[in-house]
């Protein structure tokens, strides 16, 4: 190694804004054994097919239909 290195013409990383984030997100079990499995088939690692997965959701505008059950009435008697 060097005792020092010239950084004047050294350029910005031009993929920076491409880099991935690490992010610690909880996840149940049945959804990790599907993406595991589609890796199992695909050769692709299962975080990955969780990402593309996010990113395609992101990129389609992907709206997820939530419709919450009214809890039963309770009964005062």
């Amino acid at each position: 190694m060097r005792k020092q290195y010239d950084f004047s013409n050294a350029r910005k990383n031009p993929y920076a804004s491409q880099l991935k984030k690490s992010v610690t997100i909880r996840l149940d079990e049945g959804s990790i054994s599907y993406f595991k499995g589609m890796a199992e088939e695909t050769g692709i690692p299962y975080q990955s097919l969780i990402n593309l997965y996010l990113k395609d959701c992101a990129a389609t505008q992907k709206k997820l239909n939530l419709a919450w059950k009214s809890a039963p009435a309770k009964s005062t008697a």
